[in-house]
């Protein structure tokens, strides 16, 4: 299978290590960037064809995979427009419908519809994330498979089968590591501000917060579940929860996430205008 990438950022690089340390043959891989220092560091580091444009043999492949940012898609593709055959494409950019990419692939020809919208997550660039998957109803099992099989090279993977709520998963895991980034940060600066010292209140953070997530993934019972055995009448963790309660954070991560996925829909709405 040949996979070409445009872009070759940050995801995509994530996405080629993970797929060469699965065993995929790096020589079926070609990336797209159109800057230099970006093709020199993954000819570097993985041996893979690049080239400033799109170019024939670069669509001379299986699969296209949009690493590109949503405000540079319909650029990045008017070379491609009308000149793919049966190519799976994959999207990974937030806020553009399948059917806004399928129109600027298709040029005259009509839209083109054998897509997969995909929305990974940045513990990706580890290989612990997490990526939501919605297909077009034209591509069949097959094609879902190995969506699959290539956003699995960074992580975990799971199905959407409305469209409409990849701007959800956009939401709650795609923007979700930066809320978990602030809670970190803040719990760390209150202990920092109780006395302890930054290094150490940042390790007891960051270190708390991972081992929770483990608990967390490997029972069987609710969250909710596992926060109350750890809360005592009384103690010091009501205190906190209690803290929390009459400050609604609840509530304002709920804003916080719904505000984040009306952003998705308005973005899909403007950057799909053209």
């Amino acid at each position: 299978m040949k996979i070409t990438f445009i872009g070759g950022g940050n995801m995509a690089t994530a996405l080629i290590g993970g797929l060469k340390k699965q065993g995929f043959s790096v020589a079926g891989i070609q990336v797209v960037e159109p800057f230099a220092e970006a093709r020199e560091r993954l000819t570097e580091t993985f041996g893979v064809r690049c080239t400033e444009s799109i170019d024939a043999a670069a669509l001379n492949c299986e699969v296209l995979v949009l690493a590109v940012k949503p405000q540079q898609m319909k650029e990045a593709l008017a070379a491609a427009s009308g000149k793919l055959t049966d190519q799976l494409v994959i999207s990974i950019a937030a806020g553009l419908r399948l059917a806004d990419i399928g129109r600027w692939l298709g040029g005259q020809q009509g839209s083109y519809s054998k897509l997969v919208r995909a929305m990974p997550n940045t513990p990706a660039l580890i290989g612990v994330g997490i990526t939501g998957l919605y297909a077009a109803a034209t591509v069949d099992r097959e094609g879902r498979g190995i969506a699959e099989k290539i956003l699995a090279a960074v992580g975990r993977t799971l199905w959407i089968e409305d469209e409409a709520l990849m701007d959800v998963v956009t939401a709650v895991s795609g923007s979700g590591p930066a809320y978990v980034f602030y809670f970190i940060e803040s719990l760390a600066n209150a202990g920092a501000a109780l006395g302890l010292p930054e290094e150490t209140a940042r390790l007891l953070a960051v270190e708390t917060f991972l081992g929770a997530t483990r608990l967390a993934e490997a029972s069987s019972d609710p969250v909710s579940v596992l926060r109350e055995r750890v809360t005592s009448r009384g103690g010091t963790t009501a205190a906190a929860l209690d803290a929390f309660a009459a400050a609604d954070i609840a509530a304002a991560i709920a804003k916080g996430v719904d505000a984040a996925a009306a952003r998705g829909r308005e973005l899909c709405d403007q950057l799909g205008q053209n």
